[in-house]
């Protein structure tokens, strides 16, 4: 009941402000958070890893006192019910190309109250940095400092991201594109986040850092709702 309550608020407090999109969906007459991974053209691996966001969805249900899905979904950027989604999810190891139509979608999509977070699998930087321009010609990407709300709630972490993955060494690192001052694109480099969301059997990370990654997207998409 209180989950209930608690995602109901949040669509009511959505209601009041008409510059944000209104994402409540009913399934079964309970509202269920839903994470929509981008399914993108370029020959990148945009599949990877399928029981990451099942797994998040059902940590961020025991912990942040939130119904979630079951499952994710997966959206293009060229369809419609890419408006539908709360809160997108990006990744994968390669080449990621937009057409002007699909950044075009997704510019509107994320000034309008849509969040997206895009995870470098490793190799995906140089992409990824490339075609969020075509989305964002006047804006760029910031790193977040380790004192913004991202790294502090439900979960705190003191020295900002944590590290999941060594590829290259050196800190993990945090950017954000803003919009009328909310955080709308937010990307992990350096650390790769969701390996340590798939199944125990997959990456064979320690627990203690599948737990830290959990929590990280925890924050994440907490932060995607609540702001």
């Amino acid at each position: 009941m209180r989950k209930t309550k608690t995602f109901l608020l949040l669509c009511l407090l959505m209601a009041l402000f008409p510059a944000r999109m209104i994402f409540c969906q009913q399934k079964n007459q309970q509202s269920r958070f839903i994470i929509a991974r981008v399914k993108y053209h370029g020959g990148g691996d945009w599949y990877n890893d399928p029981s990451a966001i099942p797994n998040l969805l059902k940590f961020i249900e025991q912990n942040g006192n939130l119904l979630t899905a079951s499952d994710e979904q997966r959206v293009e950027l060229i369809d419609q019910k890419l408006f539908s989604f709360p809160a997108l999810f990006l990744t994968g190891h390669g080449r990621i190309t937009f057409s002007e139509q699909e950044a075009v979608n997704l510019r509107k999509y994320l000034i309008h109250g849509g969040f997206l977070y895009a995870d470098d699998d490793y190799g995906m930087d140089h992409y990824f940095r490339q075609e969020i321009k075509k989305v964002f010609p006047d804006k760029e990407l910031v790193e977040i400092p380790f004192d913004h709300i991202i790294y502090q709630q439900p979960f705190y972490f003191a020295k900002g991201l944590p590290k999941i993955h060594e590829h290259d060494g050196g800190p993990p690192r945090g950017f954000g594109i803003f919009h009328q001052g909310r955080m709308v694109v937010y990307y992990t480099y350096n650390t790769n986040i969701s390996d340590g969301w798939p199944d125990p059997d997959v990456h064979n990370n320690p627990e203690a850092v599948r737990l830290r990654a959990l929590q990280m997207g925890v924050n994440i998409f907490m932060y995607a709702l609540s702001h």
